[in-house]
């Protein structure tokens, strides 16, 4: 028997009815000893603590000598108002919460560009 890829598996579950679907956990139950259940379960908390690594937090440490570069940065970046975005510059602290690790790396970029002192979180 031939090889199956895990994408020809998923496609043929897809086109399972319910009841399909429940025979084959049966199945796998029986046949593996194992329920396929418990391991989606176990899986979740792994799951879940790679998303959190997945975003990161841009955490403004100094604006430096270019204040005024750095508040536009802010109010671009996050759709503030210029007392807002000024608040945060004089302040620092976090300028984006919860954002894909791909973004937070390029507002840091945008930000050190403009003279300001950043920290991924």
């Amino acid at each position: 028997m031939a090889k199956l890829s895990t994408k020809e598996i998923i496609d043929s579950i897809s086109e399972m009815t319910i009841l399909e679907v429940k025979d084959l956990v049966d199945a796998m139950k029986e046949t593996f000893g194992v329920d396929p259940s418990a391991v989606a379960v176990a899986a979740a908390p792994a799951a879940a603590e790679a998303e959190e690594s997945a975003t990161k937090t841009v955490v403004l440490k100094d604006c430096g000598a270019t204040k005024i570069a750095v508040i536009k940065v802010i109010r671009e970046a996050t759709g503030l108002g210029l007392v807002e975005a000024k608040g945060v510059a004089d302040k620092g602290g976090n300028v984006k919460e919860n954002i894909p690790t791909a973004d937070a790396e390029a507002l840091k970029a945008q930000l050190e560009e403009a003279g300001a002192t950043v920290e991924l979180v």
